[in-house]
């Protein structure tokens, strides 16, 4: 739990502070990654439900491990999305897009939204099986509130990394 504690902790560094770091030298790769970040955002937000919801000890393990099939399932759809938007967008760039790729990609998508919405929905159900209705509620509420959060962050952290001055 210490461990988790202290993850969570370094989530809550202004993302504009990892930001005004000094630019990494050609060639070299910044300190901390995209997925680290995310990482720590998802250990913050387990830490701060944990304390909203008013999460039980009994309660928390099962809470803990649903939580995190919730954030996989949405993680995964969004990537396969991400992908499939992109070679979408590979496909039409073109003077002569192949159709039938295509549509190919346009029915992929399709068939993505409709199962992740059946996974994500499968992940909802465990997470509320742990919670009370009122925790429900404060789950769907406390979710929106760490989206907002998030936003926030990564819009600190453009405007931080803008350069200074005029152009």
């Amino acid at each position: 739990m210490k461990n988790l504690i202290l993850i969570a902790l370094c989530a809550l560094v202004p993302a504009s502070a990892l930001a005004q770091r000094e630019p990494p030298a050609r060639g070299e790769q910044p300190g901390v990654s995209p997925a680290e970040i995310q990482r720590m955002f998802d250990a913050y937000a387990l830490l701060q439900a944990q304390e909203r919801l008013k999460i039980s000890d009994e309660q928390y393990s099962q809470f803990l491990a649903r939580f995190k099939a919730l954030q996989d399932v949405r993680r995964k759809a969004l990537q396969e999305r991400t992908r499939i938007v992109q070679a979408l967008g590979r496909l039409t760039s073109g003077a002569q897009a192949d159709e039938g790729q295509i549509k190919d990609r346009l029915k992929a998508l399709q068939e993505l939204e409709a199962r992740s919405a059946v996974e994500v929905k499968k992940a909802y159900d465990g997470v509320d099986q742990v919670l009370d209705v009122r925790q429900q509620a404060k789950f769907r509420v406390f979710e929106e509130l760490m989206e907002r959060r998030k936003l926030e962050l990564v819009t600190r952290a453009r405007q931080a990394n803008r350069p200074r001055g005029g152009l």
